[in-house]
């Protein structure tokens, strides 16, 4: 199990008294990486504002607004049938992993670290989406407030995901996909 990608899930859930330093908690078991510095580079300062302002922030930022929701479909796809699909997908893998979606869409981060961390072949749509997704939503994220700290999680979040975004570039996976995924080539089953 990825502990990094699990801590990175509990990191975008809805701030709660006490969340914070459970993180900082579950942060300091983890081993050295440049996402886990930029991970604690992001706590550090969301630690020093308010439970009130965390959640304003959260709201704000992950909640209120579609396009900078974390949530890997709709960034790639937006409400095309295709996004359906890849979440029908999903649910199967969940279900099969018996993992837990804390309440949210299939698509968005928290389930889709969930499942990442504990899924041994991760389902190749997802693969091949993390990395255009999360930068769709990074930049979304920086035109519309440049100095938003989720920023620093999304970054965060990338670098965790690297490894496993290099991995689905390979011709193994890529294969994969147009077998298993035919709307990919233009709808037609």
């Amino acid at each position: 199990m990825n502990e990094l990608l699990q801590t990175l899930a509990l990191a975008y859930q809805y701030p709660t008294p006490g969340s914070t330093k459970a993180l900082w908690e579950r942060l300091e078991g983890l081993p050295h990486s440049q996402a886990k510095a930029t991970f604690e580079g992001f706590l550090r300062t969301f630690s020093e504002l308010t439970l009130a302002e965390r959640e304003e922030l959260h709201t704000r930022t992950l909640d209120l607004a579609p396009l900078t929701a974390p949530n890997i479909g709709y960034a790639v796809y937006g409400e095309d049938y295709r996004r359906g699909r890849f979440m029908a997908a999903l649910s199967r893998e969940y279900a099969a992993l018996e993992v837990d979606t804390a309440g949210e869409i299939p698509d968005h981060l928290i389930p889709v670290l969930h499942y990442l961390a504990v899924a041994a072949e991760p389902l190749p749509e997802l693969l091949q989406l993390l990395e255009p997704a999360l930068g769709q939503i990074r930049h979304t994220l920086q035109t519309l407030e440049p100095k938003n700290l989720y920023l620093k999680l999304l970054e965060a979040t990338q670098e965790a995901l690297a490894p496993l975004a290099q991995a689905s570039k390979s011709p193994t996976v890529l294969g994969s996909l147009v077998q298993n995924l035919p709307f990919w080539k233009g709808g037609k089953e």
